[in-house]
């Protein structure tokens, strides 16, 4: 049983991605693995004894968040050296999903505009999820989750994890026919289809298929939700950047849209 793995580097992004990571561990009956990097070589005795307290004290700190929900999860605790990129996509091929938070702060960050989850999202061994966790704005009502269903050899595979987080996150899915700019003016037959004999086979997912340009323009006049999750494939991993940052899913108004890469 692959455990889920959170990289920690001592923000607060990477708590609440320790969080967030919480539910998809309880949700599939494994623990939950808090990974600090530090670097493999240091300049100085005292440097090391830095690097490896931050990375410590950055462990419990959520190792402490996550004690403190109460939450019914094994936590394990480990400190990897190395460069950060490569270290975790190793790490990926033992981990039922890795998780990164998306914003950092200080000489410690692991920002997603970065290398490290860059690397992650491009190479990874598992399915790769990268919380945005800043916001200025309250939290809606609703918090959609955003996939596209094609006829892509990979895709059965995406929505699938699209529907998974649906369920944990007692969230709609918004499923689109294509990328937003390719949509055209007519519904597409072959989509439908698809759209229909998915909802047969989980009818308790909440389902809003989009598959025109008029669809769009009519989803967004009548809703002001935001994104909390878009699901692509490995094959989409160059998207991170535009999807997480700086503003966001670019059907929706709200930058606080988390991705989730599926790699199978």
């Amino acid at each position: 049983m692959k455990p889920i793995i959170t990289g920690i580097d001592g923000s607060q992004a990477a708590i609440a991605a320790a969080l967030w990571g919480v539910e998809e561990a309880i949700s599939r009956g494994v623990a939950l693995r808090l990974v600090s990097v530090i670097k493999l070589t240091h300049p100085s005795t005292d440097d090391y004894a830095r690097d490896l307290a931050h990375a410590e004290k950055a462990l419990s700190e959520a190792q402490f968040a996550i004690e403190a929900r109460r939450m019914p999860v094994n936590i394990g605790t480990d400190i990897l050296r190395g460069p950060a990129g490569p270290v975790l996509v190793e790490a990926s091929r033992d981990a039922e999903m890795i998780c990164v938070g998306s914003v950092g702060i200080g000489r410690y960050s692991r920002s997603i505009l970065g290398s490290a989850a860059t690397e992650l999202a491009e190479k990874a061994h598992c399915p790769v999820a990268v919380l945005r966790t800043e916001s200025e704005q309250p939290t809606p009502g609703i918090e959609w989750i955003v996939v596209r269903m094609t006829g892509a050899a990979d895709n059965d595979a995406v929505v699938e994890y699209a529907a998974w987080e649906a369920k944990l996150r007692r969230a709609p899915m918004l499923v689109l026919g294509g990328r937003p700019e390719d949509l055209a003016e007519h519904a597409d037959g072959e989509f439908e289809r698809r759209v229909r004999d998915w909802r047969q086979r989980h009818p308790d997912v909440r389902v809003y298929p989009i598959s025109t340009q008029d669809g769009i323009a009519g989803f967004l006049k009548a809703n002001d939700e935001r994104v909390q999750l878009a699901v692509i494939s490995g094959a989409e991993a160059g998207q991170l950047g535009q999807l997480v940052g700086p503003y966001g899913h670019p059907l929706f108004r709200h930058p606080e849209c988390s991705v989730l890469v599926v790699r199978s």
